[in-house]
């Protein structure tokens, strides 16, 4: 299975047809006159959201995509067939970003949502248009307009409303497995979890909300350590943050120092994105004798100096998984209230989700750049910058 969410394509729309110069020659017509046909229209190029995709993998190898040109005009007055429009699916979730200008041409956030991103070349005008009372023999005609060419990236983001947030190993694969219908892999090691997992949780009869898992980060993950900051663009949708912590790590580190490390690598990637609502999550309780845990995890936020939202869970055993959905459900909903009432609200979350887009694109080029320099001292040739690009695969299990 391959998960793609980054890719670079090159699209060309089709040319006009050109307008045809012809003249009627029919039997016992005595002055035949012009009768050049218009040049067919070039083929549009658009970009489609499609729900039943959930990653770029068909843009990975075929990276070249044109729409036809226009037939040319013909004699008595036939318009040249125009070419058929080409229509790229791509997941809901996907942003198209002109590469040379880096304008977003486009943000496809619902289903079926569609929009063009190469325009065809009109159809040449034929010399029919040309006559005049004092031109009836026109030997003019016009030539069809080129279709537009466009560099386009591809940047999918996952939609979730929540979205989890740790180090490998904290139990964020563990816990997505215990709210939802979501089975991704656990193992007792980490970098178990390549790629974002969306699960489905339900709080209660038609209320329910979506959460992603993502990847584990590091220290060092902005310079590229382990697998680096390009999986957090996918927390960039969210509406909240769920920063899960091992309370018993088995190498004995602080907790609070990783939760310290993990905030330190986002505020790198994205200010925005590390000023989101964000609670904090004490997770493997479990590990911890029962007469201990409250001294324990109130240690650690105390270590932390944490004034938000503050949970203690076992994900394994299924421990305050519950009131953790619960909250969290009452509060997508309150905030939705809240929008609806204040529109200015929606706007000021709209305008942080594109500077989180822009703080994220940035961010992953820096990432880019500092693997490519440590791919120059290390004097590396054989090394695929597009490893590190965009595609993950799983073996065969």
């Amino acid at each position: 299975m391959q998960f793609v969410d980054e890719a670079t394509i090159d699209v060309r729309a089709g040319s006009g047809g050109h307008g045809c110069l012809s003249f009627r020659r029919e039997k016992y017509v005595e002055f035949g006159g012009p009768d050049g046909g218009d040049g067919g229209a070039g083929g549009h190029v658009y970009v489609e959201a499609d729900t039943n995709l959930n990653t770029l993998v068909d843009y990975r190898y075929e990276r070249s995509f044109k729409a036809r040109n226009g037939e040319p005009g013909k004699g008595r007055q036939m318009t040249g067939k125009s070419a058929e429009d080409v229509v790229l699916k791509v997941p809901v979730g996907t942003t198209v970003v002109d590469v040379d200008t880096d304008e977003v041409l486009a943000d496809l956030t619902a289903a079926d949502q569609k929009v063009m991103v190469a325009r065809g070349g009109r159809g040449g005008l034929g010399n029919v248009h040309f006559k005049s009372s004092v031109n009836q023999a026109p030997r003019k005609t016009t030539n069809g307009t080129p279709g537009e060419a466009r560099r386009l990236r591809l940047e999918l983001k996952v939609l979730a409303d929540v979205g989890l947030l740790g180090m490998p190993n904290a139990g964020k694969s563990t816990l997505i497995r215990a709210i939802s219908a979501a089975k991704p892999k656990v193992a007792d090691y980490p970098f178990t979890t390549l790629i974002p997992n969306l699960g489905v949780v339900k709080a209660d009869r038609y209320r329910s909300f979506v959460v992603a898992d993502i990847p584990g980060l590091i220290e060092g993950a902005a310079e590229g350590a382990g697998l680096g900051i390009r999986f957090l663009k996918h927390l960039v949708r969210t509406r909240l943050l769920l920063h899960l912590v091992d309370v018993a790590p088995y190498d004995g580190s602080s907790p609070a120092d990783a939760v310290r490390a993990i905030e330190h690598e986002l505020e790198k990637f994205s200010e925005t994105l590390a000023s989101r609502d964000r609670w904090l999550v004490l997770n493997k309780v479990d590990m911890v004798a029962e007469d201990e845990r409250d001294a324990h995890c109130q240690a650690i936020v105390d270590e932390l100096g944490w004034e938000g939202p503050v949970f203690c869970i076992s994900a394994i055993s299924g421990e305050g998984t519950r009131e953790l959905t619960q909250a969290v459900m009452r509060w997508i909903e309150e905030r939705a209230r809240e929008e609806a009432d204040n529109p200015e609200l929606a706007d000021e979350e709209a305008e942080r989700r594109r500077q989180m887009d822009d703080e994220a694109r940035e961010g992953i080029q820096q990432e880019k750049a500092a693997r490519r320099a440590a791919r120059e001292n290390d004097d590396d040739d054989d090394f695929d910058d597009d490893d590190y690009d965009v595609e993950v695969v799983y073996a065969p299990e």
